[in-house]
């Protein structure tokens, strides 16, 4: 698993990547109330808006931290949008992408990096 610095994570499964938000993400986000979730054959380049995520706080776009094509979305996050503050890097994902270049997996930063990272905010 991979992380950006916009709290979105990574795991990547041969060239498909499933696309989801940290734990740190979604605890600071609060209660998540709705998720739109991209559509299905939508091309995406690193650092689009990739899906929405709404709280009772606030509104944040997540963002697509590859280049590629959306082959699946979670569309049950649309009836459960808890899922994503119950289970953010697990059944709370937002979408898989079809990954056009595997080198931006690469530059994504480990587990270890983003622990830091957080440590920095």
């Amino acid at each position: 698993m991979r992380f950006t610095k916009d709290h979105e994570w990574v795991a990547l499964d041969g060239d498909v990547a499933t696309v989801g938000i940290t734990a740190y993400a979604a605890e600071q986000l609060g209660d998540v109330v709705f998720v739109e979730t991209p559509e299905v054959g939508r091309t995406v380049k690193a650092g689009d808006g990739l899906a929405v995520v709404e709280s009772v706080k606030a509104a944040s776009d997540v963002y697509a931290p590859l280049s590629g094509e959306v082959v699946e979305a979670n569309d049950e996050l649309s009836g459960a949008p808890e899922t994503v503050n119950e289970a953010p890097e697990a059944g709370g994902w937002f979408a898989k992408i079809k990954v056009a270049d595997s080198s931006e997996y690469e530059a994504l930063m480990d587990r270890a990096a983003y622990d830091a990272f957080l440590e920095t905010l």
